[in-house]
Parts: C-alpha cells; structure tokens; sequence
C-alpha cells in the first residue's frame, strides 16, 4: 500500500512540476515555468500599484524627479528595443512605464510587473548621480522583465499544490490535509510578490541584467563597483530594497566579472543632470 501511494505522490508532483508555460529569461537565457498569465499578473501588479500610489507622497524636488524619469525612460527604451531585436518583441506589450520619485528616506527602490517603478529619495544620497541611479532602475526593470514575481508566485504555488498532493494521498490512510490554510497561503502570496521576496538567486539575476541594461542605455556599467562600494560603506545594503541580496562582497565580485560583457554594449551618452540635487527643508 504504501509503495502504491509513494507511485502516485511522484506522478502527481510531476504533472505538478510540468504545468504551466516554458519561458526564457533575455540576457541569462535561463528557463523558465510559470503558472499563471501575464494577463493575470499585470492585472494585480496594476491594482497594487494604484492602491501604492494613492498614499504616496511624491517629491518636491524637480530636478531629482527629472532626473529619474529620464534615465528610467531611457532604460526602457534601451530594453525595448533589445527585446524586439532579440525575439522577444510579444513581450514589448506588457509594459506601461512609469517612474516616480517619492518622499520616503529609505535606501529603496521597486518596480511592479509591467514597468511601474518607484524610486524613494533615501537612496539618492548613495546613488549620487545618474549613472548611479541607472544600476539600481536598471536592476528594478530586470526584476520585471524576468518576470520574477509571476515566478515566485508560480513557484509558490507549485509548493502549495504538491503538499495539497501530499495531503491528498496521506488522506488515504486517515489524515485529511488542512485545505484553508493551504488556500490562504497561495492567496497571500500576489499582493507582495514583487516588493519584496525575491530569492537570492533572483536578486543576482537582476544584478546582472540590470548591469547590461543601464550600459545598453548609455551608462557606464563601472559605476556599479563604487555605488556598491558605498551601499556597503554606508551599511544600507541591509536595511533596503537589497537586504535579500548576496553579500557585498560576492556582489562586488560577480559585478567585476559581468562588467566586461556590459562593455560590449556600453555607448556614451550625454545627460543634462548628473548630479543628485539636495533639497532644503524650510
């Protein structure tokens, strides 16, 4: 009997395991499963975003604000056009860019799926510039369009799913599975999936692609050492959006290795703010 339901626990888990639809992650070209739609994804992305949105105070500093939404527009303009070029121009739809500065002084940064980027004025002090500032848009957009919250929601679920497998089959012998606490756990996830959560392995993923999508936008991808030079000077790496990150030190050591492919793509451009400005409280 138990041979029986161990037979039936694999089958199952497997059928689990090959659900959903095979994707390949631009730049990294690691594959993908997900479970659930970009449609479905965007939808409570763009909820989200509105409810964010609707209790945030955004700045009062012009140029600052200006200056992240030039440098946020030209990295997705970068992207788009690599998506297209790259066999990936379906994927060009999904996103509606916006960039906003908010008032809010921690070291953070986050974008919802579909483009929707928050910068928050804390991180500027450390980013200091607009090559800067570049990296950490740069990495936020790489979290999108690697899709990693529809990931880790995916992922979640598949988890979720195979206990409720586990429980299906152990019901057999007499122990019935805990069903509502298995249905709150995949309906919590959405709604934080994409502010914070990420895996380690993610947050390497976006490190790595947003290194080579702010070069792509005109940015020197060699400001990435001394801006994570700061961070873990200042100790902010982990008190911020990056606390999940690897260490700084393998951070600093996986950019250095990155940067020469980063090189290939990186063209100069001119920008007319480069500098964070600071402003005064009355």
């Amino acid at each position: 009997m138990k041979s029986v339901k161990y037979v039936i626990l694999v089958v199952l888990t497997a059928i689990l395991a090959s659900c959903g639809t095979a994707t390949q992650v631009p730049i990294t070209g690691r594959k993908q499963r997900l479970v659930v739609s970009d449609e479905q994804v965007m939808s409570l992305s763009n909820q989200e975003y509105q409810n964010y949105m609707k209790s945030a105070k955004l700045s009062s500093n012009a140029n600052n604000t200006a200056m992240v939404k030039r440098c946020g527009q030209r990295l997705a303009n970068a992207v788009e056009t690599y998506l297209r070029g790259h066999g990936f121009a379906s994927e060009v739809a999904n996103y509606k860019w916006e960039f906003n500065l908010v008032q809010n002084n921690q070291v953070n940064a986050f974008c919802m799926p579909g483009g929707k980027i928050v910068v928050y004025e804390g991180i500027l002090p450390v980013t200091q510039d607009e090559a800067s500032l570049a990296i950490v848009l740069g990495h936020e957009i790489a979290h999108a369009v690697a899709k990693h919250s529809a990931e880790r929601i995916s992922n979640e679920y598949k988890q979720q799913a195979a206990v409720s497998v586990l429980g299906s089959v152990a019901s057999v012998a007499g122990m019935g599975p805990n069903t509502a606490q298995i249905a709150s756990s995949i309906l919590g996830v959405g709604t934080k999936a994409w502010t914070s959560g990420f895996s380690r392995s993610q947050e390497s993923e976006a490190d790595h692609m947003g290194l080579i999508f702010a070069a792509m936008a005109g940015y020197d991808p060699q400001v990435a050492l001394s801006f994570w030079q700061r961070m873990a000077a200042a100790g902010n790496s982990s008190n911020s959006i990056f606390s999940d990150h690897p260490s700084d030190e393998k951070r600093i050591k996986q950019i250095q290795g990155w940067i020469p492919e980063a090189q290939k793509y990186y063209k100069p451009v001119t920008t007319t703010t480069t500098k964070v400005t600071t402003t005064k409280k009355k």
